[in-house]
């Protein structure tokens, strides 16, 4: 897992700051994005041909990790 975490990259001169693959400027997001419309891998690595299987991947990877944060309630 932590091999795939590392094809996500972030530049604060790319793309806002925000999570992207590689260090090309496609994000994280923009992957989640298309699965979420219903992309296939198939369909986002013919669109995206730069793109690798593992980019797919760890992008996933990473919003996995992303979701898994504690809730705090300061409420009584």
């Amino acid at each position: 897992m932590t091999t795939l975490l590392g094809r996500i990259t972030f530049n604060p001169d790319q793309c806002g700051g925000r999570p992207c693959l590689r260090g090309m400027r496609i994000r994280v997001k923009d992957v989640l994005d298309m699965l979420a419309d219903g992309a296939s891998e198939a369909d986002i690595l013919e669109s995206y041909p730069y793109l690798e299987r593992e980019d797919i991947q760890a992008s996933l990877q990473y919003a996995a990790a992303q979701a898994d944060h504690a809730v705090l309630s300061l409420a009584k």
